[in-house]
């Protein structure tokens, strides 16, 4: 009697929406790994249908599909096509950032109405697993603050002029290399990190956050002579992004930032993301890898496939809203162009401590007419800050609108 044939499996069928970048890699990308994937799971992923602009139709993509994989980018018809397909009774993966920080609730809802997984690896912070940490090791662990560095784009410019580079010299640089678009206005105005965080803060707080609920600002006004002077006070400039119990409340927001040497994200360089999650429980861990790129975001979606096809992370749980923050202490670096007169520096710091802004450290540059003052302070409430800098800038001795940056203090060694 002949041996009887081996018994396979049918193929776990994928449709793919959207062929661009990243979806050609990531079909590049699931091919080769087809095989080590099936001797794991028992399942061969295939490719069953792609929908593009001029390509494929979705109903009959759908009904052959185990999975719908979303690549494509934008709201309309990427909402529309994640929504039909989870009521249709099927798991889906997306990259897609902007789509999950402002429809994301009604996503999930949608998901644990028909019990099926709704997965977004790749839409955060690269080939950094956060988001599967975040759903699945720390699931029960309260979380205290996030920091991330989790654009790979602006990361790269801030390190080309932390090396000498002008903005503009290290902007023409990133696009030579392709880390940046030709309209590079999502990344370095902070918009891009801005929808990252809220969907970071929606797994970590478990409340709803949306992109609007974000305070973002970019890297565009930054200035060459502000990396100079924050070397002398050991400080490195980053993009970071904040999420953060205060006060009973969530503070969410990305700004440029200062760190000193000693923080976790301050080696982070060039066009690597990393984020730190805190909690009392943990002190603290640090996720880190390389950000943007087709074949980087195609391994972070392929990841999700693969965990869908293991059994992987049920639908996210039902929203526990919190208070959103807004007014938070920092502290900060203050830079004043001013003129070198008698009293400058008295008058300034006694208009600095009637809003409770203190001094950590002063450096003095320059004489006569092309004077500066810069100063690190203690942390203090941003308003407060706000409002000293405002009164300052009326001074008649002041030569430009006083400049401000945020900078971390916290050091982990």
């Amino acid at each position: 009697m002949s041996p009887e044939a081996p018994i396979h499996e049918a193929p776990f069928k994928v449709g793919l929406l959207g062929f661009g970048t990243v979806g050609a890699a990531f079909a590049e990308l699931l091919q080769e790994r087809a095989d080590e994937i099936e001797r794991f799971n028992g399942r061969r992923p295939v490719i069953s249908g792609v929908l593009t602009r001029t390509r494929g139709d979705f109903e009959e993509i759908l009904a052959e599909a185990d999975i719908i994989v979303e690549v494509m980018g934008g709201i309309e018809p990427a909402r529309e096509y994640l929504l039909r397909a989870m009521r249709a009774g099927k798991d889906v993966v997306s990259a897609n950032k902007q789509l999950l920080s402002q429809h994301g609730e009604e996503l999930f809802e949608t998901a644990r109405e028909h019990d099926v997984r709704l997965r977004f690896e790749a839409a955060v912070a690269g080939t950094v697993p956060v988001v599967r940490v975040l759903e699945e090791s720390l699931s029960a662990t309260p979380i205290d603050r996030i920091h991330g560095i989790v654009n790979g784009t602006t990361n790269f410019i801030l390190t080309e002029m932390t090396h000498g580079s002008s903005y503009a010299e290290a902007l023409a640089e990133a696009q030579r290399k392709g880390y940046a678009e030709a309209d590079p206005s999502d990344d370095v105005s902070g918009r891009d990190a801005a929808a990252k965080m809220a969907i970071l803060a929606r797994l970590a707080f478990g409340t709803p956050v949306h992109l609007d609920d974000v305070r973002y600002e970019g890297i565009e006004h930054l200035h060459g002579d502000d990396l100079e002077y924050a070397r002398e006070f050991g400080l490195g400039l980053k993009l970071i992004g904040t999420a953060e119990r205060i006060d009973g409340g969530l503070s969410v927001s990305v700004y440029p930032t200062f760190l000193y040497s000693g923080h976790p994200l301050a080696a982070i360089s060039g066009s690597f993301n990393a984020v730190t999650v805190e909690s009392e429980t943990i002190t603290e861990i640090t996720l880190s890898g390389p950000g943007a790129g087709g074949r980087q975001t195609a391994s972070a979606v392929l990841g999700d496939v693969v965990s869908v096809m293991t059994g992987g992370a049920r639908p996210p749980a039902p929203p526990l809203p919190l208070r959103l923050v807004e007014d938070v202490q920092s502290a900060f670096y203050l830079h004043l162009d001013v003129a070198d007169r008698p009293g400058v520096l008295a008058s300034v710091t006694k208009v600095l401590g009637e809003h409770d802004v203190s001094i950590k450290s002063v450096v003095q540059r320059g004489m006569g007419e092309n004077a500066r003052l810069v100063m690190v302070t203690h942390p203090v409430v941003e308003s407060s800050l706000r409002t000293a800098v405002e009164r300052v800038g009326e001074f008649d001795f002041m030569r430009s609108t006083p400049r401000t940056i945020r900078v971390i203090e916290e050091e982990f060694v």
